[in-house]
């Protein structure tokens, strides 16, 4: 390089960033000894913000536009006039374009399941996950607080910490919400929209936030899915006497097309059928039949009526109750006449035994008084 070149190179000085990559939050400009001229040219770009750091301490933050940085407010100076060091000024400054759009697709998942208390199946573990994007809203705040010293920051290193947020707070919100494990697919919208405004402001601390953050899936153990998918079948199948009606039927018709193995084949359906019937116990109406047809079982026999029972007056005293066995007895052994005096409960007064219908007969059946000794 000649020394025209050379000199022209000192009075030409462009700072500008264009991102090729879609990654990359943070990236410093490089320049030999950070060497920043009095009169340079800053280009920022719709995107982007450059923040100005000269000896250790940020001076500036320069939004999207065309810079000259000449102004006296700025402590730089040209190379120029500094020839005893060799062109290598001793005011060392530094500029940081951070990409102020939105980073997509960015995911976020529980590591461990959630423990919460749903109002229908009682403690149940829960997992979900999502995307969200991230934007930079304060660069000044987001260099001091994540980027530091670093001349690139790419999202691998900073959505660590910000997944770290949004699962913790998350947890937190799905325990507080008391909406129910099966009803959460319908509430999924809600419950993200609470869970971003519930991070906004922990994230507004690294000077970021959160445009957008979706809950694409929440998921329950493994076997507690496979237990709903159980009910969810036997909600299918219905009446479970028709299924095993129906059941046997496609046996019998298997092995009538298939005589060689029509043992076994007849045997499990059968069997099959059979163990639906019997599962469902005295819970149906009705029990399948011989042959699958559906037959009402008979009702119960109603309870018997409680037997009456009977006072008798005898001289001055009463005697009993007595069933209507014990009194015919005691009719036949001539203790209990037509003319004794019996009540029972619901009679008004006492009566004589013969103007009761239901005592009357005990004496019908009874044979005539033995005839006169010859």
């Amino acid at each position: 390089m000649s020394l025209w070149d050379k000199l022209t190179g000192e009075f030409i000085d462009v700072i500008e960033w264009t991102d090729d990559t879609r990654d990359t939050m943070v990236w410093r400009f490089e320049r030999h000894g950070n060497e920043i001229k009095y009169g340079a040219k800053l280009t920022v770009r719709e995107g982007q913000a450059a923040v100005f750091v000269h000896e250790g301490q940020l001076a500036d933050v320069f939004q999207p536009g065309l810079y000259m940085l000449e102004t006296n407010n700025m402590p730089v100076m040209t190379t120029l006039r500094h020839w005893d060091h060799g062109f290598k000024s001793p005011f060392k400054s530094e500029i940081y374009f951070v990409s102020t759009r939105r980073f997509q697709d960015l995911k976020w998942g529980t590591k461990n399941p959630i423990m919460l208390r749903d109002p229908e199946f009682g403690p149940v573990r829960l997992r979900a996950f999502g995307t969200y994007s991230a934007r930079v809203i304060d660069p000044a705040l987001f260099l001091r607080e994540i980027v530091g010293t670093d001349g690139e920051v790419t999202t691998d290193e900073v959505t660590f910490q910000l997944r770290n947020v949004i699962v913790s707070r998350f947890a937190v919100a799905l325990a507080a919400s008391g909406i129910p494990a099966l009803d959460l697919a319908a509430n999924m919208g809600e419950l993200a929209e609470l869970l971003r405004k519930k991070i906004a402001p922990e994230l507004a601390e690294y000077g970021v936030e959160t445009p957008a953050l979706m809950i694409e899936n929440i998921s329950l153990p493994e076997e507690v899915e496979k237990a709903l998918d159980r009910r969810t079948s036997m909600g299918v199948v219905g009446d479970l006497s028709k299924y095993a009606a129906y059941t046997q039927a496609e046996a019998m018709r298997a092995a009538a097309e298939n005589p060689g193995g029509a043992g076994a084949g007849m045997g499990a359906g059968l069997g099959m059928g059979m163990g639906i019937a019997m599962a469902q116990g005295g819970a149906q109406a009705g029990q399948p039949g011989p042959w699958g047809a559906h037959q009402a079982a008979p009702p119960p026999p109603p309870p018997p009526a409680p037997e009456r029972v009977w006072h008798l007056a005898e001289n001055g005293a009463t005697k009993g109750p007595y069933g209507l066995g014990h009194l015919g007895r005691m009719a036949a052994e001539g203790a209990f006449s037509r003319a004794t005096l019996v009540w029972s409960p619901g009679y008004e007064g006492w009566k004589p035994a013969e103007d009761v219908p239901e005592l009357a007969r005990l004496f019908t059946v009874m044979p005539p008084p033995p005839p006169p000794p010859a």
